[in-house]
This record gives structure tokens, C-alpha cells and sequence, in this order.
């Protein structure tokens, strides 16, 4: 890499770590259960109209049965929102109601917190549609990630009864104090921020403007009566004229622009998502953009440390995501920087050279360069969030197969706001139980005991999203509706596809978008992956949370694994790569991997 882009990295770490710092306590405060009286009174009002008793804690069944019930109601909700919104207010540009398979994929997508876009933001949906159904479940997907998070770190914590109760906290509690506290002030602040960079923020009607450029032509010249002129052979007469004005969206961008990067959501205002010079007009906030996405799930690194009590713990894992993206971006930045081999005799890079030295430039913003859209496309696909400032599918194959493998291994490299440290724990208690294992050890992670029940569900938690991406793409180039998707044959083609599944699955939302994938299959198949990918994780998730929580904590001894050096940070590294990974070989095989060498033949 160049040393610009080291220092781009370096920049980007340091200041990460500054700021997830305080998050970290406020997260761990509102883990804890230790809010001030202050915040009791005002959040009272809301416990009372809604029924809830934000002390009772509940069991993990009932913690799970709230939260599948709430985000049901919100998909609901989304849905009927877009099929409706051509009788509903807030819609200057006259948006038609939204096609029912789209206004499916696309409810559970924002509900899942995946952001999938199978449809042009500024063409599609109105501007309430976008505040009340889209924005709103950017706040709610985020804040039931963080809730599921803080029902596993309370199973760590807590010191259990060894009755079998299972209670991890209350989730209206939880998701009206992560919401209340910590997603709505970040993303105001990070909403100002944006309108001082130049993101718009209005409710006005679609713009009508004159273009720098035109383009010109003859029409028929009219007399003063309006009716055509003819010369004295009968024959029309023209004359110059020129096409000089061009439609511009508007709209309240910035506000869903701070949560949707706050909480790792990606769903864009517009279709070109931060590409877009209304929703990322700066070089400063393309920078403040990438360290949202990956402040909260920083931050929740020390908040675990802290609600444990050993930070060291919260520091192992937090190594352990860094060590994993900092490779990742060692190997994109300096695949798109070697450009495209097939290019270069036509004297294509020729024409980049004053700007970034060669390289891949193809799908780039000249705004961003190289560096920093290779930088953005490691991070919000380590981090579960479909924002992107460059087209993917434009990338080298080895540049695209970064993101793939980020998003296949679970998105626990930082990850989504509470996905990413719950994915990556349970990674952890997969790395005890080897280790346990090899050394004949029952396996301990921070003085719970990790037995068969807790493999099992460890075991679900792992193998449901490979299923669903391998089993998803295999569906789809098999079926004919799914090939009939393909604009790219070959091996490209199949990399789009299974980009497509990961980031489903996942619940990322980025895309290989040469992939024509608003369709009725790949809008059913995809929202099913989302849902599967979301759901059928956090209930396995939460179980082990109840199991954990009701078992005694024991002291740590002499032959008690250390969780918080190198050598366990390595375990963990080897272990998300061996088992998150290898799944996928075959078929990164069969698409990235064939591409390049085709490429570099």
C-alpha cells in the first residue's frame, strides 16, 4: 500500500478508538441498568401508555417472543406504508404505490437491519414513506442488535442462581433506553454535522434547474398566431433550440443519513447511496461517515469489558475485529491500486494518472479516489451496513472478494451495532470449547462453563447463514428466473449472485448491482434469506443469554484459560477464519478466484 493509504488507516483507527471510548461507558451504563433519575422521569411516560414494567426482568423466552412480536408489527407497518403511499401526505412527487413483492423485500429489510435496495430511493418512495417506514426502522433494527448484545453480556455477567431462571433484562426497557439515549442524540449530532457539509435537508418538491451543459437540436418555428411557419417551397421552418434544464430530487436526507450510518443500516436516500454528492458531498464527511459505522460496535467492545468487570476482555475482542479488518484492507486497497491489466495497453490509466497514480478508478468517485473507497467498501461490509461510496461491482476480483469474505464470516469484524459482538462472543465460546478440547479441560469463557446445551446452540447460531447463502445461490442459478437476473455470464456472474446471498444473509445490503435483482423471485428469495439471517440467529443467541445468565460463576483457577492475551486473540482470529470461511472456498472458487485469473492470465 501507499503510504497514503497507511496513513488513512492509521487516521481512521486512532480516531475511532478516541471516540467509542465515552460511548463505550454510556453503553455500558445502559447495559448495567444504571440510569439517572432524570431519564426515569422522562422515560416513565412511555413505559405507562405502552403497559410496560421496565424493572421486571424477563426470561429469555419471553425476551425473545417481545422482540420477534415488535419487529413483526414493524414489517407490517413498512409494508403498508408503501403500498399506500400514493393517498398519503408528504409526497410532492406524486410517488405510485410500491410493487408488492418490492414493498415485501424491502420491509424486512429495514426491519432486519440488512438495508437491501432493490428499488431507487428518489423514483420509489415518498418522503414519508422514508421518514416514518424507513428512518424510524433504521432506529429500531439498530436498537434491537444492541438489546440482544446486552442480554448476552448480562449472561457473562451476572453471577446466576443455578436455578435455571435464565433472565436477561427487559426489552422495552432496552430498546426505549438504546433509542432514547444513545441512536437519536449520536445521530442528531452527526445530522447537523452533515447539513454543514452540504447534505440537504427539506421537505421541497423535486427542483427543475438549468444544466452547464446542452444539447441542441431544431423544432418547428412557430408565428405569432402559434402556428407553423413554411418557407416559400411549403417545407416547415426550424430553428435552434436546446435542452437546458434537468430534474433534481430533494428531500430530508441528512437525518436518515446519520442513523443510517450510526447504525449500520446503509439504506441510502437515493439509489447511488454516499456516492451521492447530496448525501456525501465531502471529502470530511466521507471520512465522519466510515468512523460511525464502526463507532457503536467499537464501543461495545469496552462496554462488554466493562459490564464483565475486566476490560482486558473487552480489549481481546476488540483486537481481535481490528487485526481481521486491518488484513482486509491490506489486501483491497492494493488490489484496486494494481488496476486492470486490460486497460492499461489501451492507455486508459493514462487518463487517472494525475489523479491517483493508475489504478482501478472504474465505479469511483474522483471526489474519494482509490484509497478511501477501497477504505469505505472494507468497512461498511465488516461492519453490517449496505452504505457504499463506490460500485462494488466494478471492483477487481480479488478487490470484490474482500467484501464477500467480510460479509461471510459473519459480520463479526466490528459487524453491525450489536450483531457484530454477539456474533464474534460466540465465536469466542467456540474458541474455549477447542481449546478445552485440545487440552482436556471443560471449557470456561469469563467463569461460565460452556457445556453441550450451549454447543448446540453455538452450532445453529454458526451454520444458519452459510445454509442460507449456499442453498440460496445454488436455488438461483438453477432456477430460470434467477439466471434471468445475470447481465454478466461466466464467472462474474456467479459473483454477483452469491454477493447477493451473502449480504442477505448477512444482513449487510451492499451489492454487486450488474445483478438485475428487483424481481419477484430474487425480492421473495432475498427477504427470506434477510429474515432467516436476522431472526433465526438472535433466538439462538438469546437462549444461550438465558442459559448463561442462570449458571453460577466460577473462580478462576490455575488451569482456567486466559481469555484476554495474544494467544487467545489468535485462537479467536484462527477460529472465525476456519470455520467462518472454509464453507465458502468452494464457492469463491467458482466465482472471484476463477475471475482473476482469467484477468491475469
Amino acid at each position: 500500500m501507499a503510504s497514503s493509504a497507511w496513513g488513512l488507516l492509521a487516521f481512521f483507527l486512532a480516531a475511532l478508538l478516541v471516540l467509542a471510548w465515552p460511548v463505550g461507558k454510556l453503553l455500558a451504563a445502559l447495559c448495567s441498568e444504571r440510569v439517572p433519575r432524570w431519564m426515569q422521569r422522562i422515560e416513565a411516560p412511555l413505559y405507562k401508555l405502552a403497559g410496560a414494567r421496565p424493572e421486571q426482568s424477563m426470561h429469555w423466552l419471553r425476551y425473545a417472543f417481545a422482540l420477534l412480536a415488535f419487529n413483526a408489527v414493524g414489517a407490517v407497518f413498512v409494508y403498508a406504508l408503501q403500498r399506500l403511499q400514493a393517498w398519503l401526505p408528504l409526497n410532492p412527487a406524486g410517488m405510485g404505490a410500491v410493487s408488492p413483492d418490492s414493498a415485501f423485500n424491502t420491509a424486512v429489510s429495514f426491519v432486519s437491519n440488512t438495508n437491501w435496495q432493490g428499488y431507487g430511493g428518489e423514483s420509489a418512495m415518498s418522503y414519508l414513506t422514508q421518514m416514518l417506514g424507513l428512518t424510524v426502522q433504521n432506529f429500531f433494527s439498530a436498537a434491537t442488535g444492541i438489546a440482544v448484545a446486552f442480554a448476552l453480556i448480562r449472561g457473562f455477567a451476572r453471577r446466576g442462581d443455578g436455578k435455571g431462571r435464565g433472565l436477561v433484562g427487559n426489552f422495552w426497557a432496552d430498546i426505549t433506553r438504546i433509542t432514547l439515549w444513545l441512536l437519536v442524540p449520536l445521530s442528531f449530532v452527526l445530522a447537523v454535522f452533515f447539513v454543514g457539509q452540504g447534505v440537504i435537508q427539506n421537505f421541497d418538491a423535486y427542483k427543475t434547474v438549468s444544466t452547464l451543459e446542452t444539447t441542441a437540436f431544431q423544432q418547428p418555428k412557430n408565428g405569432a398566431d402559434g402556428q407553423p411557419l413554411k418557407d416559400e417551397k411549403g417545407a416547415p421552418m426550424m430553428e435552434d433550440a436546446a435542452t437546458t434544464t434537468q430534474t433534481l430530487a430533494m428531500g430530508p436526507v441528512a437525518s436518515q443519513e446519520a442513523i443510517k450510518m450510526i447504525g449500520t443500516n446503509g439504506g441510502g436516500f437515493f439509489n447511488a447511496n454516499s456516492a451521492h454528492p447530496y448525501e456525501n458531498p465531502t471529502a470530511l464527511g466521507n471520512l465522519l461517515q466510515m468512523i460511525a459505522i464502526f463507532l457503536i460496535p467499537a464501543a461495545l467492545c469496552f462496554a462488554f469489558g466493562r459490564v464483565v468487570g475486566d476490560m482486558r476482555q473487552g480489549w481481546a475482542v476488540l483486537a481481535a475485529m481490528t487485526v481481521m479488518f486491518a488484513i482486509a484492507v491490506m489486501v483491497i486497497i492494493p488490489a484496486e491500486q494494481a488496476g486492470n491489466p486490460l486497460l492499461g495497453p489501451l492507455g486508459v490509466d493514462q487518463l487517472h494518472g494525475a489523479l491517483q497514480s493508475g489504478g482501478n478508478m472504474e465505479g469511483k468517485e474522483v471526489r474519494f479516489g482509490i484509497d478511501a473507497s477501497a477504505l469505505f467498501a472494507a468497512i461498511t461490509t465488516a461492519a453490517s451496513c449496505g452504505a457504499v461510496n463506490a460500485m462494488h461491482d466494478s471492483f477487481t476480483p480479488i478487490g470484490g472478494m474482500v467484501p464477500m469474505v467480510l460479509m461471510q464470516l459473519g459480520e463479526v469484524v466490528f459487524g453491525g451495532v450489536g450483531s457484530g459482538l454477539y456474533g464474534m462472543l460466540i465465536f469466542a465460546m467456540l474458541a474455549v470449547f477447542i481449546a478445552g478440547l485440545m487440552i482436556g479441560r471443560t471449557p470456561e469463557y469469563l467463569g461460565k462453563k460452556i457445556e453441550v446445551r450451549e454447543m448446540k446452540l453455538i452450532s445453529i447460531t454458526i451454520l444458519v447463514t452459510p445454509v442460507l447463502v449456499l442453498a440460496g445461490t445454488a436455488v438461483a442459478v438453477l432456477a430460470g428466473a434467477g439466471k434471468a437476473g445475470i447481465a454478466n455470464p461466466g464467472a462474474h456472474g456467479f459473483s454477483e449472485i452469491l454477493y447477493a446471498l451473502s449480504s442477505a444473509a448477512n444482513n449487510n445490503g451492499s451489492a454487486f448491482a450488474g445483478l438485475s435483482a428487483n424481481t419477484p423471485f430474487y425480492n421473495g428469495l432475498l427477504g427470506l434469506a434477510m429474515w432467516l439471517g436476522r431472526f433465526a440467529v438472535i433466538v439462538p443467541v438469546l437462549a444461550i443469554a438465558g442459559s448463561l445468565a442462570a449458571k453460577q460463576r466460577l473462580p478462576v483457577t490455575g488451569g482456567t484459560l486466559p481469555t484476554h492475551g495474544p494467544l487467545f486473540v489468535s485462537l479467536l482470529i484462527g477460529t472465525v477464519l476456519l470455520v467462518g470461511l472454509l464453507n465458502y472456498v468452494p464457492a469463491l472458487a467458482l466465482g472471484p478466484v476463477v475471475e482473476h485469473l482469467v484477468l491475469w492470465k
